[in-house]
């Protein structure tokens, strides 16, 4: 289920084993990936409104697709959670996200660029993340959930990365895009392990 290299040019990959030890725990798994989406719905919401029209053409409907498609992701995680007997928690913590966007830069165009790069990273990981649980999965429920999400996860990585595209010259939003691929790299690589989408190996 791996997407091909030229697909997902993430300069790390994540080996089986870290999707074994990750559903050793898929009530916790679950929970992680509840809030991963609803931040990621937000995330869309937030750069359809504070940006609505300055950059391409179908900017907002774009966005708005994205958060309908993360919205109804969450739906489906919390269906799964809820029938295993699991619930939210009021509190939750994504050192990964929270150091990637760390990596933004503040005002004009290049905050646009990275935080459209940064949300390209993270849908880029999580689809190689949801590939790889896919495959690793012995729930038959949990292994064509994520078996979906991983297509869904792909598209958004790409749409992301045209739409950087859009933002900046081909140079300069190439030059910033290897920039990301290996800070992104370096801060995975340093995640603690556990029942996460985004853990350490």
């Amino acid at each position: 289920m791996p997407a091909a290299p030229h697909e997902l040019p993430l300069l790390s990959r994540t080996p089986a084993g870290w999707a074994h030890a990750a559903l050793s725990d898929p009530v916790a798994l679950l929970i992680d990936h509840a809030f991963l989406e609803k931040k990621a719905a937000n995330n869309a919401m937030e750069l359809m409104t504070r940006w609505p029209g300055d950059w391409t053409p179908g900017w907002v409907e774009t966005m708005a697709a994205i958060a309908r498609d993360e919205t109804a992701h969450l739906a489906q995680v919390l269906r799964l959670l809820a029938k295993r007997g699991g619930r939210l928690e009021r509190v939750h913590k994504n050192p990964y996200a929270t150091a990637l966007r760390l990596l933004v830069r503040k005002g004009g165009t290049g905050e646009i660029l990275d935080r459209v790069l940064v949300s390209a990273l993270i849908e880029a990981r999580s689809c190689e993340r949801f590939g790889v649980l896919a495959a690793a999965a012995a729930d038959p429920e949990i292994a064509a959930f994520y078996k979906a999400l991983f297509a869904s996860e792909l598209g958004h990585y790409k749409v992301f990365l045209k739409l950087a595209s859009k933002i900046a010259p081909a140079h300069a939003m190439d030059a910033r895009w290897r920039q990301m691929l290996a800070e992104e790299a370096r801060i995975l690589g340093e995640q603690t392990p556990g029942p996460r989408i985004h853990s350490g190996v």
